[in-house]
């Protein structure tokens, strides 16, 4: 078992009882394609129009490619910082730190938006049961102020659900899945046969779409759809076996595949592209009232307030054991490394990520201009997700490279894949930033200035590599000297900032 934060009398340790089941759990929840389907289907219909479909079918491909990496490298070295460890060692130390850093700072825009979307969906459903008012506090889905405070309270209970436990954790978010995926197949199965739009199968060609721009953004949009499968990497320390890990993160990704599609299809049966568009992020309650009366017309509002409350608790999740990962390097500081005595789980982390993506809502609040800036970040997250995903891919072709002379099929599974996939969100990305940048003549705090939209994954990354200068030069980082994270079978790890120098993995 794992080392961890030693306690008198003895070292609490990450309990090792996971297995399949709840790494699908973890990371079918993680992506939260009830959530994805129920309020962001619009947008990528403002892209690609009829062919999302396609959009969603085109851009599985190289995300199976970065899942097929993530196997690879996870049976090869089984840690819970995942890519930063493994981009660390292949590649080098400052992609690697730059791996993991984006992936936490995106976490926590991430939960702070999700976070006020929750508590508005949850006011919305209070609503449809008949309940406007509380000690004479309006209960309006619409103010911001009120939905922030009732995801406050969300937060709240995700993060004592994360601390107590993974496994508590993942029971609840696999009844949830089983509730919200009931109601959606339910929902969108029936659309399908019952829509009056007429099915075409232009839907299912990529080359309709009108424009390389649509395409990239529809692209990047769909990269984020997707993002979450890996949390089930996160947890490697608290699984059984490593394929398990694997496993879990496989089974879960395919599945979101049918979800998006069937879900795409049953909306375009029920919904020309301009009430998809109209509707945005209300479309499946709108799809629900086309289809039902109350009060079953409400039970798609019931499944997307569990997938978004399910999604904020395996946000933190992850996120936590990546920044354990980074503290046992001493990349961050000591105390994301402390693991819970009783629990097992990293309980100080969870909180901290949890009160800044807290802080960040209430100061949304606050300052107006804050809403634009979160919810650009969020629109941007897409770009952040394609660096730290294709820099995970092609350090699973760099260290396999020697595959290539090891016959055509593990050449393939090794090496081509993994460099193609990584290739195809490069050169996504790149594009996007071309378009960023040549879209707009002049800089202004709005979510459809392209300056704008440059500016906050570019602060990203400087940040991060600052963060990155203070780890190895003020704190004297061991990651910085060998790319090689901790191995997290072999170490103790002191709870002082005065520790000895951790010692360099053996290869898994």
């Amino acid at each position: 078992m794992p080392s961890a934060v030693q306690q008198d009398p003895g070292p609490a340790r990450m309990r090792r009882s996971l297995g399949v089941k709840d790494g699908v759990a973890i990371a079918a929840s993680s992506t939260a394609a009830t959530t994805s389907i129920g309020i962001g289907m619009g947008t990528l219909a403002a892209y690609t129009g009829r062919q999302t479909p396609a959009l969603l079918l085109l851009a599985f491909l190289p995300i199976l490619g970065i899942a097929l990496s993530y196997a690879r490298l996870n049976r090869t070295e089984p840690n819970c910082g995942s890519g930063y460890t493994w981009v660390g060692r292949s590649i080098g130390p400052w992609p690697g730190f730059l791996t993991g850093w984006v992936v936490m700072v995106g976490t926590v825009i991430f939960m702070a938006y999700t976070g006020a979307v929750t508590g508005s969906v949850v006011l919305q459903f209070l609503n449809k049961m008949g309940l406007y008012s509380i000690w004479g506090l309006r209960l309006d889905p619409a103010s911001t102020g009120i939905s922030t405070a009732v995801g406050l309270v969300a937060l709240v209970i995700v993060t004592v659900t994360a601390i107590t436990g993974v496994r508590a954790a993942t029971r609840l978010q696999m009844w949830l899945l089983v509730f919200e995926y009931t109601v959606l197949l339910l929902f969108c199965g029936y659309a399908l046969f019952t829509g009056d739009q007429p099915f075409s199968l232009s839907w299912l060609n990529p080359f309709e779409i009108s424009s390389p721009q649509a395409l990239a953004q529809g692209m990047v949009l769909a990269v984020f759809f997707y993002w979450g499968w890996d949390a089930a990497f996160s947890v490697n320390e608290e699984t059984r076996s490593a394929t398990d890990a694997a496993r879990g993160g496989l089974i879960a990704l395919v599945a979101m595949l049918g979800l998006f599609l069937v879900g795409a299809l049953a909306f375009q049966r029920v919904m020309s592209t301009g009430e998809l568009i109209h509707n945005g992020p209300q479309a499946l309650t709108f799809l629900g009232s086309r289809l039902a009366p109350e009060p079953w017309a409400s039970l798609p509002l019931a499944a997307l307030m569990c997938s978004a409350f399910a999604s904020l608790q395996s946000s933190v999740i992850p996120t936590a054991r990546g920044a354990l990962a980074m503290a046992r390097d001493r990349t961050l500081g000591p105390v994301w490394q402390r693991v819970h005595p009783r629990y097992g789980s990293p309980a100080a982390g969870t909180v901290l990520i949890m009160a800044l993506a807290a802080l960040l809502a209430v100061l949304a609040v606050g300052i107006p201009k804050l809403n634009d800036m979160i919810l650009t970040a969020v629109n941007s997250i897409g770009l952040t997700v394609a660096l730290y995903y294709g820099l995970t891919a092609l350090a699973c072709a760099v260290r396999f490279r020697d595959s290539l002379r090891g016959g055509a099929v593990r050449a393939l599974r090794d090496v081509v894949v993994p460099a193609a996939s990584a290739l195809a969100l490069f050169g996504l990305g790149g594009y996007l930033v071309w378009d960023y940048a040549t879209m707009s003549d002049h800089f202004e705090a709005s979510p459809d200035n392209g300056w704008f939209m440059l500016l906050l994954p570019a602060l990203f990354i400087l940040l991060g590599l600052a963060t990155a200068a203070w780890a190895k030069w003020v704190r004297r980082s061991p990651y910085f000297r060998t790319g090689q994270g901790t191995d997290a079978e072999a170490v103790s790890l002191p709870m002082d900032a005065n520790a000895a120098p951790l010692p360099s993995p053996t290869e898994g």
